[in-house]
C-alpha cells in the first residue's frame, strides 16, 4: 500500500505558511524589543547619574536604576507580544497575573516585604552606610544596605543580617544621624561642699579637655539630693558623634573631674550610710508610738552608725 506524503507535509506547509506571513511581524517586534532595550539602559545610567549628582547613596541609584529599566523593558515586551499577536490584550495578562499573584503573594510575602522596606529605607534614607545605629540588642556600624536585609558590624568585630521589614517596623536610634552629641555624667559631693565651688571646677576642667566644644557650652546642674550625696550632672557637647570619640571624651573628662575635684581641692565624695537602731524593751514608751520621733525613742535611745 502506497503512503501518501502530501497528507503529511500539509500541516507541515500550512505552519510554514503562518510562519513565512508573522515573519513582518516578528522582525518588527525585534526591533521595537532593541528601542525600549537601549531605553531602558540609557534611563538605568540616567538615574544613577542624577543620584549621585543628589548625593545619594551609591546603591540608591543602583535600585532605582535597575527598576526602571525593569518596568521599561515589560512594557516593551507588551508591545512585542501585541505586534506579533494583534489580538493579544495586555489585560488578558494582567488579569491572569492578578489572580496568579494571591497565590505568589501568600508564598513569597516576607521576601516581598523585605525587598519593599529595602529600597523605601534606600529611598527615604533614615541611615545611611557607615552610621551607628542601635536596632533592639543590637549595635554597631552598617555595613551595607541591600534590597532584602542590612549589615551591621557590631563593635566587637560580629557580623549582623537584620531584615529590612524589621528596621522599617521597629524602632531605630542613630546614633549618628547629627554632627554632634551630647554626653552627660553624674558625680556627687558632700552636703558640706559648696555647690558653687564645685561648679567652678567642673566648668575649669572641661574647659581645658580638647574633645569637649564650647559651642554649645557645657552645663552643670543639680538634678538630685541623694541619700549621701548632693548629685550634679554633668553634660557637654562632641564631634564626630561616633562610639570611639564618646569614650576617649568620657575617660578625658572624669579623669579630670577626679584629679581637679577629689584630689587637688578635697571635694568629698561621701559613701552611703546607714544608721541602725537599737530600742530598749524595757522602756515605759516602747511600742507607744505617739511618744517616739523617726523610730527615736522618746525617751533616752542608743544609736551607732556604720
Amino acid at each position: 500500500m502506497d503512503f501518501d506524503f502530501s497528507l503529511l507535509m500539509r500541516p507541515v506547509q500550512v505552519i510554514f505558511a503562518q510562519i513565512v506571513r508573522m515573519l513582518p511581524a516578528v522582525g518588527t517586534a525585534l526591533v521595537v524589543l532593541l528601542i525600549f532595550y537601549l531605553a531602558a539602559r540609557w534611563i538605568r545610567a540616567l538615574i544613577r547619574r542624577l543620584s549621585r549628582r543628589r548625593g545619594q547613596q551609591h546603591n540608591v541609584g543602583i535600585v532605582l536604576g535597575r527598576l526602571a529599566q525593569l518596568g521599561v523593558l515589560a512594557v516593551g515586551l507588551l508591545v512585542a507580544v501585541t505586534v506579533i499577536f494583534p489580538s493579544f490584550r495586555p489585560g488578558d495578562l494582567i488579569t491572569l497575573l492578578g489572580i496568579s499573584s494571591v497565590a505568589i503573594g501568600f508564598a513569597f510575602k516576607d521576601i516581598f516585604q523585605n525587598y519593599v522596606a529595602g529600597i523605601l529605607i534606600l529611598v527615604t534614607q533614615p541611615f545611611r552606610v557607615r552610621d551607628q545605629i542601635i536596632v533592639g540588642e543590637f549595635e554597631g556600624t552598617v555595613d551595607a544596605i541591600e534590597t532584602r536585609a542590612t549589615f551591621i558590624r557590631t563593635y566587637d568585630g560580629r557580623r549582623v543580617v537584620i531584615p529590612n521589614a524589621d528596621l522599617y517596623t521597629n524602632k531605630v536610634i542613630v546614633n549618628t544621624a547629627f554632627d554632634r552629641r551630647r554626653i552627660e555624667y553624674d558625680l556627687g559631693i558632700g552636703y558640706g561642699d559648696d555647690i558653687g565651688r564645685a561648679k567652678e571646677l567642673i566648668f575649669e576642667v572641661l574647659a581645658k579637655c580638647a574633645t569637649v566644644l564650647r559651642d554649645p557650652p557645657p552645663e552643670a546642674w543639680v538634678v538630685e539630693l541623694g541619700e549621701s550625696t548632693v548629685v550634679i550632672r554633668v553634660r557637654w557637647w562632641i564631634v564626630p558623634p561616633r562610639r570611639l570619640e564618646t569614650f576617649e571624651s568620657s575617660d578625658e573628662v572624669i579623669v579630670g573631674l577626679k584629679q581637679r575635684l577629689y584630689v587637688e581641692e578635697g571635694i568629698d565624695l561621701p559613701y552611703p550610710t546607714r544608721q541602725i537602731l537599737f530600742h530598749d524593751q524595757t522602756e515605759e514608751t516602747d511600742g507607744d508610738r505617739a511618744a517616739q520621733r523617726e523610730g527615736w525613742p522618746a525617751g533616752r535611745g542608743r544609736a551607732t552608725r556604720e
